[in-house]
């Protein structure tokens, strides 16, 4: 067995702490005594051995010699008080047991106390306060050197104080904090750590405007409020564009520690929402050895949850895609962040009966995660056809065949443009639901989740992407109605919440054919997005971009919503998970509606289909068949949730 090298700054600083307890102990004498009585004989050795002995042991316990003097800090300094103190405590003990004290004073014993905490301790402060600059941090602004950034942290006093303590921000070279903006008052005049509060919120303008005419030119913001709400971000962000300010938050810390790391804030930080407490153990469960298909996998949401899935260890990943580059693009990302994971690529078209049956019966899927959809809402209304028969029975093919080969659940992803839907966007989707609460009804062993949500931050086609290349190509950035308001989240959040609602709706007590419904948070105007992006991009809205209204397009709504106002919102045992108790068909009322339908679109007749479609959502009888009316009793229990939608739309 190798002995491990002995670390020679350890080593040195070792010695240095026995040798400064030792000359403590003399301090003390010569202060009690005078140094003319001192007793210089075999006293005086006794004394300043036994005691540095004891310090060698009683540091090694504390640990004393294992801190870096670098990063010393009040945790050190406790150490330090209660090593002193053991040692002092031990000293006495031993030398009553030797000498019964004879000639030592008890008040030396205080002295020494004293002596010891503070030269232990002080090069230790020394050094760090060297390390982070010396004498630099209190040069005069106009020596400061080249290349610093002024600042102003934006947060309240706890936040601030763990943001400048963590980062060591009032000793750092790179960033000079010049002030603390709090979010309330009564703090202007007062410090943290050095640092002045310098004012409110409101008052953002008129104190940057007065720093700038001291000489100090400030050039960003650094959010340390990791709490705030998404009104005050926004406002803030706004303001920043209008001052041409950087506005900064904290990224993930550097390797050396030196710096803290500082990154834009992005469009997620300023509309995310607290995070979800995630029932891991059960998701695990789901997941873990199973065999795991994924339609759509090449999409923004699809190939999120092949990352995810990835992390819960599933047996094996099935990744479905007619797209062949998106196909490449998911498996490349596994290849790199999940190579323990297999994962198979399969280019298919849900449309296939055929192949996509064959994929089944070769893979035989434990569960099914059912992403693959048209979603342009303008471009399906002007592909009907295409668009009923991808969503739709391309949907009604992945069910089937999970039925057919065993799959224990399907997860369908839906949207909010399933409610009252005024778009064939959105009634696919629907119709989609319907179909999949039909089957979970129907008795088969195969159970069926449909999960409803919002607008995906920064989705292939939509907003945030079309926002983008807008602004970087100097605008207008199109908007189609001041009023306009959806609900968003990030993909991270959607994907999670998906298999939250997953692991909770397969459970063989959840109930059957009910819509899980992913809390979205509040809505978000479109414009206010687009000014936010545009100040992001550290430029002022209306000023460097213009916004322009366009109209909205055909099959859209201002307010989309989740929940209708026949299904009510029941709260479910899952986070961040609601139930929609949504209108059942029986599978017997459908088919006949399906098979017209379907005929429709073989003649590629789009009024028609179009027109079969939306009474099928609607409930209206068009070849037939009975109403079929779900069972109350089987309605989840829990709390009703009451939405109010924009504008006073009944949810």
């Amino acid at each position: 067995m190798m002995l491990r090298a002995i670390s020679w700054k350890r080593l040195l600083a070792g010695i240095h702490d026995i040798l400064i307890a030792g000359l403590s102990l003399l301090i003390a004498l010569v202060a009690r005594y005078g140094l003319e009585d001192v007793p210089w004989d075999e006293r005086l050795v006794l004394w300043l051995g036994v005691f540095m002995v004891i310090a060698g042991i009683t540091f090694r316990i504390y640990g004393l010699g294992r801190g870096i003097w670098r990063f010393s800090s009040v945790t050190d300094l406790r150490a330090i008080v209660l090593a002193s103190t053991t040692t002092i405590l031990a000293f006495l003990v031993t030398m009553f047991i030797l000498q019964r004290l004879e000639s030592m004073p008890r008040t030396t014993l205080v002295i020494t106390w004293f002596v010891m905490i503070v030269m232990i301790g002080a090069p230790r402060l020394a050094y760090r306060f060297l390390k982070d600059g010396g004498l630099a941090n209190f040069r005069p602004r106009d020596f400061t050197p080249d290349g610093v950034e002024y600042l102003v942290i934006v947060g309240n006093a706890t936040e601030a104080d763990r943001l400048i303590r963590t980062y060591n921000l009032e000793a750092s070279r790179r960033y000079r904090v010049c002030g603390i903006i709090d979010y309330a008052d009564g703090r202007q005049g007062r410090q943290i750590r050095g640092i002045p509060f310098i004012g409110q919120i409101r008052d953002l303008e008129e104190i940057v405007a007065g720093l700038g005419r001291r000489g100090t030119t400030i050039s960003s913001l650094l959010i340390a409020a990791s709490g705030s709400g998404r009104s005050e971000l926004s406002q803030i962000a706004t303001i920043a564009a209008r001052l041409r300010l950087r506005l900064l938050r904290v990224g993930a810390p550097k390797l050396d520690g030196m710096e803290p790391s500082l990154e834009d804030v992005t469009l997620e930080d300023l509309l995310g929402r607290p995070a979800v407490s995630l029932d891991i153990e059960n998701i695990r469960e789901l997941i873990e050895g199973s065999v795991v298909l994924v339609t759509g996998a090449g999409g923004s949401i699809g190939s999120e949850l092949c990352r995810q899935v990835a992390a819960y260890g599933p047996a094996r990943l099935v990744l479905l895609d007619h797209s062949e580059y998106a196909l490449y693009e998911v498996d490349q990302m596994l290849r790199r962040e999940a190579p323990a994971v297999f994962h198979r690529p399969v280019i298919c078209n849900v449309r296939d009966r055929a192949p996509l049956a064959a994929v089944f019966a070769e893979e035989k899927p434990r569960l099914v995660f059912h992403a693959a959809a048209l979603k342009h809402v303008p471009l399906v209304e002007q592909n009907v056809c295409e668009g009923v028969l991808t969503n739709l029975f391309g949907s009604r093919n992945v069910a089937d065949c999970a039925v057919e080969h065993g799959s224990e659940a399907l997860v369908m992803i839906s949207t909010d443009k399933a409610i009252r839907p005024s778009s064939v966007m959105g009634a696919t989707k629907r119709a989609a639901e319907i179909y999949c609460q039909a089957l979970d009804v129907s008795g088969v062993a195969t159970r069926f989740v449909t999960v409803r949500f919002g607008n995906v931050l920064g989705s292939t086609g939509s907003v945030v992407p079309l926002f983008k290349r807008q602004i970087l190509a100097g605008g207008p950035v199109t908007v189609t109605h001041p009023e306009m308001k959806r609900y968003f989240m990030t993909i991270r959040e959607a994907s999670e919440l998906v298999l939250q609602a997953a692991a909770f709706g397969t459970r063989p007590s959840a109930p059957r054919g009910k819509i899980m419904v992913l809390d979205m948070g509040e809505p978000v105007r479109i414009v206010d997005l687009a000014r936010t992006m545009i100040a992001l991009a550290g430029l002022r809205p209306g000023d460097d971009i213009a916004i322009e209204f366009t109209g909205p397009r055909p099959g859209e709504k201002l307010f989309e919503e989740l929940f209708d106002s026949e299904e009510g919102a029941v709260k479910s045992e899952a986070d961040g998970v609601f139930i929609a108790n949504a209108r059942l068909n029986s599978l017997a009322e459908l088919r006949p509606k399906l098979q017209l339908l379907e005929q429709a679109l073989q003649s590629r007749n789009a009024p028609e289909a179009r027109r079969l479609l939306m009474a099928l959502v609607s409930g209206a009888e068009i070849g037939g068949g009975t109403r079929f009316a779900p069972d109350d009793s089987k309605h989840a229990s829990g709390n009703v949730v009451k939405f109010n939608p924009p504008g006073g739309a009944s949810a």
